[in-house]
């Protein structure tokens, strides 16, 4: 019996077609966004990488210039200590010369001190017996003159004694009779006294009545004149008594009311000096709180000076990295843009392989290509001129990649790598026909 060759699949109809021309279009947006997404996720791990990366460098350089200097100021201080060590052994060489010198003139010094001293000591032991002696002839001569001082003393003693003694007896015979002489005219005053006391009195006594008479008689007279000025004052008086105590009434009320005006004003002058007393505390609690508060207000003035330099620094600091950002971010719209154009590029260049498949690939449902000749002639320029712009770059990369870093050559694996998957996406397997597989 004859072999049984399998049947081939039939032609699809149009429907089907755009079915999968549709189903097509939707994995490949789904992959754009992907593409984006993976792109964007990327450039974000670039950036904090070379962040990082710039960070280490930094530390890096910062370490090896702390080095240099290290080793700089290490030989600076090793000169400045052998022109110190020098110098110190300069000084202490004439240190030693003139503490030699110095302990010559101190034994020469001793020697003429010990000298001097011997001389002194002779000197002091010559002028002590010599005083000695002189002190023994003084002292010969003060008991000398002392003998002699006393018994000069003890004759004048003598004479002065009897001298005095006679004066005594002849001033007690002139006191007795004084005394005598007293008692004399004593007696002969009291008798004259007492006559011419007796006299005087009966002369007073005569006196004394007849001004008594005169008196009486000028008492009333004067006692007549006296109840009729008084009787005249009593009539002409009476209203001004009357007068009187009205006003003594008043004057008596108004001196209550004088005394509690003055008791309310002295009561008031007591609270102004307490109320200045408090004025007084208050203005140098208030002097002491403006104080306190100027001196907060020059400190916060201080602070925010402060704090506008370092703002307008912030600013600064902050305009330069606004500034690097956006170049940054310009390189990278950039590195984007061209990575985007390369993408469609590729996906061209995927279109124009298509040409060519074999008969097998093209069993299978592809769509159609869109591009036109010319399109095809101009991607195909392009793309190699890009293998050689590629080429260029990986001989340039490795001499740029810095110790610890990927660099460039990374990114553009990692890149290479996405597309490629792209393009494993886009396309489908390739299906090979059984009828090939058999032969």
């Amino acid at each position: 019996m004859p072999k049984k060759g399998k049947k081939a699949k039939a032609p699809l109809t149009d429907e089907e077609q755009l079915l999968l021309f549709q189903q097509k279009l939707l994995v490949e947006e789904e992959m754009a966004k992907k593409k984006e997404r993976l792109l964007s996720q990327f450039l974000k791990d670039k950036l904090a990488k070379e962040e990082h990366n710039s960070a280490v460098n930094l530390n890096k350089i910062t370490t090896q210039w702390r080095t240099v200097l290290r080793e700089v100021k290490t030989r600076e201080l090793h000169k400045d200590i052998e022109i110190l060590s020098q110098t110190f052994e300069r000084v202490v060489d004439c240190k030693d010369s003139v503490i030699k010198s110095l302990a010559k003139d101190l034994s020469e010094a001793e020697e003429q001190y010990a000298y001097a001293l011997r001389s002194h000591l002779h000197n002091v032991d010559q002028l002590l017996a010599l005083q000695r002696r002189r002190l023994n002839l003084l002292e010969e001569s003060y008991n000398m003159e002392l003998e002699t001082l006393t018994k000069e003393f003890e004759t004048e003693r003598k004479t002065i004694i009897d001298q005095h003694e006679k004066e005594i007896h002849y001033l007690q015979d002139v006191f007795m009779a004084m005394e005598q002489n007293y008692t004399d005219s004593e007696y002969e005053s009291k008798l004259e006294f007492q006559s011419m006391w007796d006299d005087l009195k009966n002369k007073n006594l005569e006196e004394k009545h007849f001004l008594r008479i005169q008196l009486e008689n000028t008492v009333e007279d004067l006692w007549k004149r006296f109840q009729d000025a008084l009787k005249n004052y009593t009539d002409a008086t009476e209203d001004r008594k009357i007068a009187f105590e009205t006003l003594k009434v008043k004057d008596e009320k108004s001196s209550k009311e004088i005394e509690a005006q003055m008791k309310k004003i002295q009561k008031l002058q007591e609270a102004i000096s307490i109320s200045r007393g408090k004025i007084m505390l208050h203005s140098r609690d208030s002097e002491e709180q403006n104080q306190c508060i100027r001196n907060d207000k020059e400190l916060v003035l201080v602070q925010l000076r402060k704090l506008k330099a370092q703002r307008t620094q912030a600013r600064a600091i902050s305009q330069e990295n606004l500034v690097k950002l956006t170049l940054e971010s310009n390189a990278t719209l950039k590195a984007l843009k061209k990575i985007v154009d390369k993408g469609e590029k590729i996906l061209k260049l995927a279109e124009m392989c298509r040409k060519f498949e074999t008969e097998e690939e093209k069993v299978l449902p592809f769509y159609s290509s869109v591009l036109t000749p010319k399109d095809q002639e101009e991607i195909e320029a392009q793309s190699l001129e890009e293998l050689s712009q590629q080429e260029e770059l990986a001989k340039l990369l490795p001499l740029t990649q810095l110790p610890g870093d990927r660099g460039l050559y990374g990114d553009g694996e990692f890149l290479e790598k996405v597309q490629q998957s792209e393009i494993g996406a886009t396309e489908p397997p390739t299906q090979t026909n059984p009828a090939a597989r058999n032969k």
